[in-house]
């Protein structure tokens, strides 16, 4: 029997009940801030403040660095040479850049920023020096890129990328469950898609991903076991699709044409379909989708269904 997903509500704080107040924000730093400061200043870079945040208290510094020493996390999505245009563009017309980025010193000379890629990258392409970076003092922000990455949004396929190599990086720490890092990963079906995509480039995802949001649970095992599960899924996933893909192809010899054909039938081997507050465990819905795939009948499916669907849109001149 399905069972029902509990419904958690965020309670509402009293307004101006959180975090520190102005006067609160500027203190002494203590000894492993200065360390720091040293370190910028003998890596070549100028520490302008240093201050506590706002919300949690934590110290950062706000600094320049040298442009050069500055790169991405190991984990992140591939550059996007228009963004990375489109950014340089605009710096260049207006002179100015005021948006600084997240950094976290990993070496002499070497800084991660988890969430300043594109910006980085824009301003080496206009032959900048220097960058204005908030320098973090705990080395483990950078796994929280996820939650920090706010320059550009993510499409699905490159968030569950993202996730994806980031839980491979993680998995190298024997002590750390997959569960811990629920803010990190902030699905668990980001990390059973990524899989998908980094075996299958063309996999489509979009059609799957409404299921597994709801079957597809973080695990509470070390990341490595965790992802070795993973993978049984994402065999099953891949042969449905493979499935999928010979439906479509019967669908078309018919004469139905549509850019959301794919997605049309996926969405009727679905097994929660109809049931909208319903759950299943996650090997017990892909064994009932792949059945459902195996038993699909093309010659039940007529213009009609896909227009009903909304699937007849896109034919649309």
């Amino acid at each position: 029997m399905a069972k029902t997903k509990k419904i958690t509500r965020r309670r509402k704080k009293a307004p101006e009940s959180t975090g520190l107040a102005p006067a609160e924000m500027r203190a002494r730093p203590p000894a492993e801030v200065d360390r720091l400061r040293g370190e910028i200043e003998e890596d070549g870079g100028a520490v302008l403040a240093s201050y506590r945040d706002p919300l949690g208290g934590h110290w950062l510094l706000l600094a320049v660095l040298p442009l050069a020493q500055l790169e991405p996390t190991p984990f992140q999505r591939g550059l996007s040479e228009a963004h990375v245009k489109r950014l340089a563009d605009a710096i260049s017309k207006t002179d100015r850049y005021l948006d600084p980025v997240i950094a976290v010193r990993v070496g002499p000379k070497r800084y991660q920023t988890p969430n300043g890629h594109h910006r980085a990258s824009a301003l080496k392409l206009i032959g900048a020096r220097s960058i204005t970076a908030l320098v973090v003092t705990e080395p483990e922000v950078a796994r929280l890129i996820l939650a920090l990455n706010i320059e550009k949004a993510h499409n699905l396929r490159e968030k569950s990328l993202e996730v994806m190599r980031l839980a491979r990086e993680l998995a190298g720490i024997p002590s750390l469950r997959e569960v811990d890092c629920a803010l990190e990963f902030e699905e668990a079906a980001y990390l059973t898609l990524g899989l998908c995509y980094d075996q299958n480039g063309r996999f489509a995802g979009g059609g799957y991903h409404p299921l597994l949001k709801r079957v597809d649970e973080l695990l509470d095992k070390p990341i490595q076991k965790a992802l070795e599960e993973r993978e049984r899924h994402v065999k099953k996933l891949l042969e449905i699709e493979a499935k999928v893909g010979e439906i479509v192809a019967a669908l078309k010899a018919k004469g139905l044409e549509s850019p959301y054909l794919k997605s049309f039938v996926v969405a009727r081997l679905n097994p929660l379909r109809f049931r909208r507050d319903a759950t299943l465990p996650i090997d017990e819905a892909l064994e009932k989708m792949l059945q459902a795939a195996q038993r699909f009948s093309t010659e039940k499916i007529s213009v009609k269904d896909l227009a009903r669907s909304g699937g007849m849109a896109a034919e649309e001149p």
